[in-house]
């Protein structure tokens, strides 16, 4: 059993209040729940922390190191500008997926580059919802065959 932390960057405790014709009506406490529904069907576990403050998902990456086998990242509005959590994701040696749940690049010129992107092993972006589920099973995967 291995553990995956899911951290959630600014914004995210609105999901399902904030502009839901881009990011839909599930609330951040429905996708977490489907990542750990998914994460405990291939017998693991899965963390998560939300926080609106960079210092706070830069301090969770740094403490999963050695103990996390893999990070899902939703770095929200960070991933466009956060080299502080681009860097603390470079010093974690196991999977890491960054996880949006539109797709950045069919939207506003700012967000079409992420500087998090560079240190992820992938990205899941553009699925809503169901994005939550398919960055699990991206994660699982990347594990059975390390």
């Amino acid at each position: 059993m291995a553990i995956i932390l899911l951290l959630s960057g600014p914004n995210l405790n609105l999901l399902g209040e904030r502009e839901p014709q881009i990011y839909g009506s599930a609330s951040l406490a429905d996708c977490v729940s489907d990542a750990s529904v998914a994460a405990e069907a291939r017998g693991h576990l899965l963390e998560h922390l939300q926080s609106n403050h960079e210092g706070d998902l830069v301090d969770a990456i740094h403490r999963s190191r050695g103990r996390c086998a893999a990070i899902i990242v939703n770095p929200g509005a960070f991933s466009h500008y956060s080299y502080a959590i681009a860097d603390a994701l470079a010093t974690f040696d196991g999977t890491k997926v960054e996880l949006h749940l539109s797709n950045p690049s069919a939207r506003e010129e700012w967000r079409r580059h992420s500087v998090t992107a560079a240190y992820v092993t992938g990205v899941v972006a553009g699925f809503g919802r169901a994005g939550y589920g398919l960055a699990v099973e991206a994660v699982c995967a990347s594990l059975d065959t390390a």
